[in-house]
């Protein structure tokens, strides 16, 4: 169930007018994945989606889960970000006023209510792991150079995969960060659309 069985009716944001910085642990923690990640993710969820706040301002998508959900801190994947209380510092979560939708650069993009509220991890980590490898690719083996900040990243992206002429080629990583303003050319993005569509039909 996307409701937590001790919350009958969810929580709702306090500001009315504005968005508001509240804190995280206090009320629910939160996930965030880069946008075109979570549209893959909540396609698979589904209904057992919970409320879900968009961003666009910063591409990012949030989940709200259960505070100190002890199996969300053990994740560890390419550009999804645990927000919990931190021990010396807090950590804040914009959160727009309830009945924003998607005239605004942060809404609810699924909105609170009674049987929307906080997502189970359980189905959320599946999800966004099916979500990853389906938008982004199987995950690299150990740190890669990021090509445009050329930083070692222990989360990169494969973002192009360049062949020679004698069949030999190479592939270009880039951190989470960059990943997004990578160029392909036309031949590479119908090559990856192709691949995706044959993952589709052989799952």
């Amino acid at each position: 169930m996307a409701t937590s069985p001790t919350q009958a009716l969810p929580w709702t944001p306090p500001n009315t007018e504005d968005i508001e910085a509240l804190p995280v642990g206090k009320w629910w923690d939160a996930i965030s994945a880069p946008t075109p990640v979570a549209d893959r993710a909540l396609e698979l969820l589904g209904d057992r989606s919970g409320a879900v706040i968009q961003d666009d301002t910063y591409g990012k998508t949030y989940w709200l889960i259960a505070v100190d959900t002890s199996t969300a801190r053990s994740w560890r994947m390419r550009g999804v970000r645990i927000l919990a209380e931190l021990a010396d510092e807090g950590t804040l979560l914009g959160v727009p006023p309830a009945s924003w939708r998607a005239e605004h650069k942060t809404y609810w993009r699924i909105p609170l209510g009674p049987n929307r509220y906080l997502t189970d991890t359980h189905h959320l980590v599946l999800a966004l792991r099916q979500a990853l490898d389906d938008v982004l690719g199987p995950e690299p083996d150990g740190r890669q150079l990021c090509y445009r900040c050329e930083l070692p990243t222990d989360e990169p992206v494969i973002v192009d995969i360049q062949h020679g002429a004698s069949g030999a080629g190479r592939t270009i990583y880039a951190c989470p960060t960059h990943a997004r303003s990578y160029d392909r050319d036309a031949v590479t993005e119908a090559a990856a659309r192709r691949r995706a569509l044959e993952r589709g039909r052989t799952r």
